[in-house]
């Protein structure tokens, strides 16, 4: 049996509010190696019709069930982890704030000690595009997003991405590299999750340029930071169901997956886990696809 060394560690992992997501399922699995878990997630503000409450009662996936999934604290994951014997908490802020992320640490540490694994999860995805806002409301919206209407590129638009999905990750991995050269670390693990769709992402345009930079950052990282015992690896999402991909949608994308299924979030969460294990000691600066061969890159 094949030690990962993980317990006792302690976890940090961002966006882990979703019961159905990769966050929780990520939260999971370290917690069933034995690491200490601490969750952060943040609601961001939106509203159900009528329709989309039907849709949540029903359990049918798609927007209405991620969205309503989006809007729960994590303390259903903290719980589902107590009562398995595990260790978790949680705390929820807004990333895109600096301030929030020296807090984030600070909390861990009262809570478990110093961070020794981070996972950068969560994001911020708004469909939006470079086509006019007048062809874009009627737009195809097979491009990409949760089938909620494409914007046109604005300034405000593009910098709230890249301050979720950019900035804030970049903030987290220096701030976890300054405490843990502080303290005289010889032991760390940071995971970025990105998407497959980072190299240029129609009708999600700022979401995956936001993740195109993030992997910059990354490789940055990893080499600034392996002299101080830290590795860095990105992990690049194919088409994973968290709630958001409908029946229909599903139909489509299937095909374009050699193994023939969506993922669950728990093949991305053993990935996860892997990267964070004594396993994966000699392995830094590298951007894994994980979708069941979604996409192949030579």
């Amino acid at each position: 049996m094949i030690d990962p060394q993980l317990k006792g560690k302690v976890v940090c992992i961002t966006g882990g509010n979703n019961p159905q997501g990769i966050g929780a399922a990520t939260a999971k699995a370290f917690a069933s190696q034995g690491a200490c878990v601490f969750i952060h997630y943040f609601r961001q503000a939106c509203t159900l019709s009528d329709q989309g409450k039907g849709e949540v009662e029903s359990g049918r996936p798609g927007e209405a069930l991620y969205l309503d999934a989006q809007l729960r604290s994590a303390e259903e994951v903290v719980r589902a982890i107590r009562q398995e014997g595990g260790q978790a908490e949680s705390w929820e802020a807004d990333l895109g704030e600096p301030s929030a992320i020296p807090q984030l640490f600070d909390r861990v540490e009262q809570a478990f000690g110093p961070v020794e694994v981070l996972i950068n999860n969560a994001a911020l995805d708004l469909p939006d595009t470079f086509i006019p806002s007048k062809s874009s409301a009627q737009g195809d919206r097979s491009l990409g997003g949760l089938g909620s209407p494409m914007s046109t590129l604005t300034a405000q638009s593009h910098d709230r991405h890249f301050a979720v999905n950019c900035r804030a990750p970049a903030l987290m991995m220096a701030e976890f590299t300054r405490r843990h050269i502080a303290r005289g670390g010889q032991w760390g693990r940071i995971v970025n999750v990105s998407t497959d769709g980072a190299s240029g992402f129609a009708g999600e345009i700022s979401y995956g340029a936001s993740k195109r930079a993030l992997a910059s950052y990354s490789q940055a990282a990893a080499r600034e930071l392996a002299p101080y015992g830290i590795t860095v690896n990105v992990v690049s999402l194919g088409p994973i169901q968290t709630g958001w991909i409908s029946p229909e949608l599903e139909e489509k994308v299937v095909p374009t997956i050699p193994l023939g299924r969506l993922g669950l979030p728990e093949d991305v969460a053993d990935v996860i886990v892997f990267l964070s294990s004594e396993q994966a000691r000699w392995l830094t600066g590298q951007l894994l696809y994980v979708g069941g061969g979604h996409t192949m890159p030579l």
